[in-house]
């Protein structure tokens, strides 16, 4: 398992024990549903009534708050991040409530429906306006970019192996101009 599949197992895990309702969002949520992104951290969607128990599950982690509002947190530890976008208005309880289970290799996943994604990523959108951006006070908290520098082909192989576990079976890519195979 790559780290970044590590490093979800361990974070599904520790909020499953703590009996935390979440599902995954973000790029990583997207390969599930067949559209592959580059994306850096883990996204997820927890419940806000059950924010301060997954605060102190991450922090136990080895995570340090880099921000936390009544809308949204980001922890970090080293390269690792995660981001979480707290339901409390109906509309984000109803994402979550009916995000489908994956089983994976880190265990089971729950994962927001593709509509769902699309209605978060834009920003015009009445439906985004249960999560406000999270952005530290200037001048305050800690910087929400990771300063451990890794090898960006490290990055990539971990990305794709989370990738080809949550999207097991690529879709159809075009083939050449003429209908013929593309070899690499």
């Amino acid at each position: 398992m790559s780290r970044l599949g590590r490093q979800i197992a361990e974070v599904l895990a520790a909020l499953d024990r703590i009996d935390a309702r979440y599902a995954l969002i973000g790029g990583l949520a997207l390969a599930s549903h067949n559209v592959v992104r580059a994306t850096r951290d883990v996204d997820l969607l927890t419940d806000s009534r059950t924010a301060d128990a997954v605060h102190d599950v991450l922090l136990a982690l080895g995570y340090r708050c880099a921000h936390r509002s009544a809308d949204a947190a980001t922890y970090l530890r080293g390269d690792e991040r995660i981001d979480l976008l707290y339901a409390s208005r109906p509309v984000a309880r109803r994402l979550l409530d009916g995000a489908p289970t994956l089983q994976t290799s880190f265990g089971a996943l729950r994962v927001v429906s593709l509509e769902g994604l699309i209605k978060l990523s834009k920003p015009a959108e009445p439906l985004t306006s249960f999560f406000r951006t999270p952005s530290p006070p200037s001048g305050e908290g800690a910087p929400l970019t990771n300063t451990v520098a890794r090898d960006p082909y490290e990055l990539l192989d971990d990305l794709m192996c989370v990738i080809e576990e949550l999207c097991p079976r690529w879709p159809a890519q075009p083939t050449g101009i003429d209908g013929s195979k593309l070899l690499l």
